[in-house]
């Protein structure tokens, strides 16, 4: 009707000004433009079934929810992609109701939904082994090392393999365990060729599990490289049942951490015995204008009154009035308000509670893959520092605003102790005339100034090593720093 003859251009459908990933979200129409931006960087996040050869691949990491669910509110680009056959989250019922545990973006779940396999994943990770092959002959060899071989790890760190040197199938394996023994020939081989000497046994190269990894040995793969060198790929299995730090997201972008699991019989309930898998906190949803978090919930009652999946389609999506029709129908609110029991006290809640149903995906950020912690540990070669990063079991950083906090409150002795003694604390020898560093003079056993060449006014004092390292890059600029002694007060 509305082609005429003057008509140039025509659209096809209003959603095809967005991209594959933000037309996914629903009714992005009535959401805050950045919420919307959220959700298109997190659903590439979202644990599903990320692809079909699941049991033949061994890609590093890969995760693979168990038991995924289609979207009971979808738009019309999940059927088109395919994301109706393969999913990436599960159907929450969701409270809007604050709770102690539920602040600042975190959820509370019910512990029962989980126990039940609520957001259950599995998390897969490879290992690769290569024999390679060395000049003068040397071969790598998988095998379970000898005792007397250098570098040897102890007989707990070989328990499970088996004698040809790789860990069984199905065997339960923690952090610092061995998955393929390994022994390679000395490095530097040919130094002792030409120098004739006796060279050295070999050396113990086997690859272990991360020290914080563990799970069960779910596949076995033994091949050849494309340089004929025996290639061996271990894929390790970790069931992860999701527990307080791990990361979900719905559709409209409003993220959090799990803050809190209650059982079952002290979360709140309606009077048909309702209970929500989730609380979401009332306070994430008014400044982040999320209202499709709000039409999600009640076209989610409508999809399961109705039995069937609802259209959520940005700009072109079944009108709110129809649902809210459905709804009055079969004798719900139109609004998702319901009457809710708090379980722990009994009482009836006052105020009516919103609820509905809402797709939430479960994110690959969990806590059992941050969690980190340490008391002693390497140190850097170059600042005598503790070491950085989870993977190296580095140190903690304690900043320039967490000192600040210490010297707002006065605490000295702590101060010292986290930014000196646990730090890198040392002791060098400064000349007490010109202050300038000394040394120990191993010949006349005594520290000698390299300026005053006097080894009389010398003392130890306690500084940092990182200090005394500027100090000496300064004089490596020509600049020339004095440290002025005094006794210790």
């Amino acid at each position: 009707k509305d082609v005429t003859s003057e008509t140039t251009h025509l659209e096809i459908s209003p959603l095809l000004i967005f991209g594959v990933v933000s037309a996914m979200v629903p009714f992005a129409e009535h959401n805050h433009s950045p919420r919307n931006t959220y959700e298109a960087a997190m659903a590439k996040q979202a644990l599903g079934l990320p692809f079909a050869n699941i049991n033949n691949a061994f890609y590093t990491t890969f995760h693979v929810m168990t038991y995924p669910q289609i979207p009971l509110v979808s738009s019309r680009i999940d059927h088109i992609i395919g994301l109706d056959k393969r999913p990436t989250g599960q159907n929450f019922l969701v409270a809007v109701l604050s709770h102690p545990y539920n602040m600042e973006d975190a959820i509370v779940l019910n512990a029962a939904s989980i126990q039940r396999g609520l957001a259950r994943s599995t998390t897969y990770k490879s290992y690769e082994v290569e024999a390679r092959r060395y000049p003068m002959g040397e071969v790598d060899r998988i095998e379970k090392p000898d005792p007397q071989i250098r570098g040897y790890r102890g007989d707990e760190a070989y328990a499970k393999i088996e004698e040809d040197g790789i860990v069984s199938v199905e065997a339960e394996v923690k952090g610092g365990e061995v998955i393929v023994g390994r022994s390679s020939p000395p490095r530097f081989f040919e130094e002792y060729k030409e120098l004739v000497f006796q060279a050295p046994a070999r050396r113990d190269s086997s690859v272990a599990l991360k020290p914080s990894e563990s799970g069960y040995v779910d596949s076995v793969m033994i091949t050849e490289d494309l340089e004929n060198n025996r290639l061996i790929k271990v894929r390790i299995r970790d069931h992860r049942i999701p527990e307080i730090g791990d990361k979900f997201a719905s559709r409209s972008g409003q993220k959090g951490v799990i803050g809190l699991l209650v059982s079952q019989t002290d979360m709140p309930f309606t009077e048909d015995g309702l209970v929500p898998d989730l609380l979401i906190n009332p306070h994430a949803i008014p400044s982040r204008m999320t209202i499709s978090h709000f039409l999600e919930s009640l076209f989610g009652i409508a999809a399961a009154i109705e039995g069937r999946p609802m259209d959520g389609t940005t700009f072109i999506h079944t009108p709110e009035k129809e649902i809210q029709k459905i709804l009055e129908e079969h004798g719900f609110s139109p609004y998702g308000e319901f009457d809710f029991i708090d379980g722990v006290t009994g009482k009836r809640f006052k105020a009516k509670v919103f609820m509905g149903i809402i797709y939430y995906q479960r994110l690959h950020h969990m806590v059992k893959d941050k969690m980190h912690a340490r008391a002693r540990g390497q140190v850097q070669m170059l600042t005598h520092q503790p070491t950085e990063g989870r993977s190296r079991g580095g140190g903690l950083r304690f900043g320039e605003m967490e000192r600040d906090c210490l010297v707002g409150h006065g605490a000295a002795r702590l101060l010292q102790d986290r930014l000196l003694e646990e730090s890198d604390r040392t002791i060098v020898y400064v000349c007490e005339k010109c202050g300038t560093f000394a040394y120990y003079d191993a010949k006349q056993k005594k520290y000698v100034c390299p300026l005053c060449e006097k080894g009389k006014d010398v003392s130890g004092i306690e500084i940092s090593y990182a200090f005394k390292l500027l100090l000496q890059e300064l004089m490596s600029l020509g600049i020339f720093p004095r440290i002025r002694v005094r006794e210790k007060v």
